[in-house]
């Protein structure tokens, strides 16, 4: 049997229906490497059944425990359906880049049927390039960053000929419980959810300051003097994030922008500057928000506080899927104009935030979830969410995700990928989500805002060029 931690489970609790918990990607191919020169519907599901013993997540579906009391349940769907789950769209003529981005924008805003195993697949046909792109969206219960780029890498090949598979590892086999089984089991653990609040104390209080439940009034206090009390002398942030356009609740509808930087270019900027590569892409969204802010006049005086997302999956949980993150909290220095002294300023901060990074344990965001009895998890998540957007300042004001991926070029059932833009999540209090992910020599950016408070997110990726041009010179 398995079943979804307390950290998976607040993917699922945050969904209303105003904002979902899945995640995306979009891969645009080539299908000119491919023998017949085309990529259809077909030539993708038959991939997929071919790889399906490799991606057990594929096959699992949702089962709740009857009357909530414990966190869900994977469970094998008897009555897969790979017809159901990949799906084949075009766009009208033209076929541009804002076409695309509209259509992938409509397609994320709708949530996935919980019935059913939570992903889905678009073949998207009818671009101006002449290539095809690929849509996946999976729900982040299922993966996080690490583990989405895992199933990635089961699906491409380093060359148009494929390659010979590798044997599964276990069978995947997630089990198929009974509604009373599942209700036996959570009512015997009922007695022993006082103890795990109580063996996740010492290390969850403490830190609570850097978890979502940051949001509550007094969370930062009681941090504070607990970590006194302990001996707990970390590094601690004093940010707070200010309130800008995009800190109120989301709306149910998005916008989507996405576009290429020379990732040679970024590493130019890096060496002269004796930086990393994550400082100068940190430091360019810092620029372009900076002029959104502007443009709509609602720039705050003080530094925007960035959610970054930092894996914690260790090389013996390879393969386990789910989530193993942390979200640490970095100022956005929108509130300084010189490119440069921007780029120095972010250096330092993102320094600081590793050093606070390597004095939390790695189980912290589910240590403070244990605090939460399953049964009212869902409402307790879903409080926080809006208590950032209704009292005080909101926790994060944005995310800013930078993954490194292959340099390489990969291939998707022969269609050469030529890049890999990645669609993320927005909830209340966070309308900005801004994702790169690198791969064959450019950083592919990803931005996804909700529809009502930004609708225009385009100029940012004009602007990020532009701000990555300041720091060349």
């Amino acid at each position: 049997m398995r079943q979804l931690t307390s950290l998976d489970a607040q993917f699922l609790a945050l969904e209303t229906p105003r904002q979902s918990g899945h995640v995306g990607g979009l891969a645009i191919l080539d299908p000119s490497t491919r023998v017949d020169k085309t990529l259809d519907c077909a030539a993708v599901r038959k991939l997929l059944r071919e790889r399906l013993p490799l991606l057990p997540p594929f096959r699992w579906r949702l089962a709740e425990v009857p009357l909530g009391l414990d966190y869900p349940y994977w469970i094998d769907d008897e009555d897969f359906d790979l017809d159901y789950h990949v799906r084949e769209i075009a766009l009208p003529k033209p076929g541009s880049d804002k076409q695309l981005a509209e259509q992938v924008a409509r397609i994320q805003s709708r949530p996935l049927d919980r019935t059913r195993p939570l992903w889905e697949l678009y073949i998207i046909d009818g671009l101006e390039s002449g290539h095809i792109a690929m849509l996946t969206k999976i729900h982040h219960a299922v993966i996080d960053g690490m583990s989405g780029a895992e199933i990635m890498g089961l699906l491409l090949d380093l060359a148009p000929e494929g390659r010979e598979l590798p044997a599964p590892t276990g069978d995947g086999y997630a089990g198929r419980p009974s509604s009373v089984g599942m209700l036996a089991r959570s009512l015997l653990g009922v007695p022993r959810y006082p103890l795990r609040a109580l063996r996740s104390l010492p290390r969850a209080v403490p830190n609570v300051d850097e978890t979502p439940f940051a949001a509550l009034p007094g969370a930062g206090t009681v941090s504070r003097i607990t970590g006194r009390l302990t001996g707990n002398n970390r590094p601690r942030s004093d940010l707070r994030a200010p309130k800008t356009r995009f800190s109120g609740r989301v709306s149910a509808h998005r916008r989507f922008a996405f576009g290429q930087l020379d990732l040679a270019e970024v590493k130019a900027v890096k060496k002269v500057h004796g930086v990393t590569v994550n400082d100068v892409v940190v430091s360019i969204c810092a620029g372009a928000v900076r002029r959104w802010l502007l443009e709509h006049d609602d720039l705050p005086d003080e530094p925007l506080v960035a959610q970054v997302p930092v894996s914690v999956r260790t090389s013996d949980q390879i393969g386990t899927y789910g989530n193993r993150i942390m979200l640490m909290s970095a100022p956005l220095h929108t509130d300084i104009e010189d490119p440069i002294e921007r780029l120095e300023m972010t250096h330092e901060s993102l320094g600081d935030m590793k050093e606070r990074h390597k004095a939390l344990p790695a189980e912290l965001l589910q240590d403070a979830n244990h605090f939460v009895p399953p049964a009212i998890f869902s409402r307790a998540a879903q409080m926080t969410f809006r208590l950032a957007t209704s009292v005080g300042r909101p926790t994060w004001n944005l995310v800013i995700s930078n993954v490194p991926g292959p340099q390489i070029p990969l291939y998707l059932a022969g269609a050469r990928l030529m890049a890999n833009y990645p669609v993320s999540v927005i909830t209340d209090g966070m309308g900005l989500n801004i994702t790169v992910m690198s791969y064959d020599g450019h950083m592919d950016f990803g931005i996804v805002a909700d529809r009502e408070q930004m609708p225009d997110v385009w100029c940012l990726l004009d602007w990020l060029a532009e701000e990555l041009e300041e720091l060349k010179r």
